[in-house]
């Protein structure tokens, strides 16, 4: 006899949420508030104006909400869809940087933003679980058709923001002399 009380795909899901969420959250805070050691906004939006996302501050102040929120989202299993493309839009970003580097993270490459990106977008498409926020409000935030359209917006700024960045970068490369 098994007890129906606990299902262990909900607990899964409940597990992975709060994991991957609370990494994410972690990490945008570090970018919004310089909580753990991060640089705030001043200190995030220099480093990604140095990267090419311009304007900095504003670049920052955008991944650190897709990142805090999505992750807090993602965590709570509230408006999954739309907390797992925006925290998978975020690493999307973060992969486009490591990306030069390789794939393994040991040399810098884009292992681990790429791997937390996967797993927000499959919470996304799978749903939170029982366990959840959406769950206990009937699904309200968390219904199927919001699951293609997440995707599809969180890919539309993905492109223009990375497009706008290699933008960027190359006119910053063009603009340096071979001597220098």
């Amino acid at each position: 006899m098994t007890c129906s009380c606990l299902d262990r795909r909900d607990l899964g899901l409940l597990l992975l949420r709060a994991g991957t969420g609370g990494v994410l959250a972690a990490h945008g805070a570090q970018k919004l508030f310089g909580w753990f050691g991060g640089g705030g906004l001043e200190g995030t939006g220099a480093f990604m104006e140095s990267i090419g996302y311009a304007p900095g501050k504003r670049n920052a102040l955008t991944a650190g909400l897709a990142e805090a929120g999505g992750g807090t989202l993602l965590a709570l299993g509230l408006a999954t869809p739309a907390a797992g493309s925006a925290a998978a839009g975020a690493m999307a970003g973060a992969a486009a940087v490591h990306a030069p580097q390789g794939f393994f993270s040991q040399g810098g490459g884009y292992e681990y933003p790429a791997f937390l990106g996967m797993v927000c977008a499959a919470l996304a498409v799978t749903g939170p679980g029982r366990y959840s926020v959406d769950h206990a409000l009937g699904h309200g935030l968390n219904r199927a058709w919001m699951v293609p359209a997440a995707l599809a917006g969180t890919a539309v700024g993905v492109l223009v923001t990375l497009g706008a960045r290699k933008r960027q970068v190359r006119e910053r490369n063009e603009g340096v002399s071979p001597e220098a």
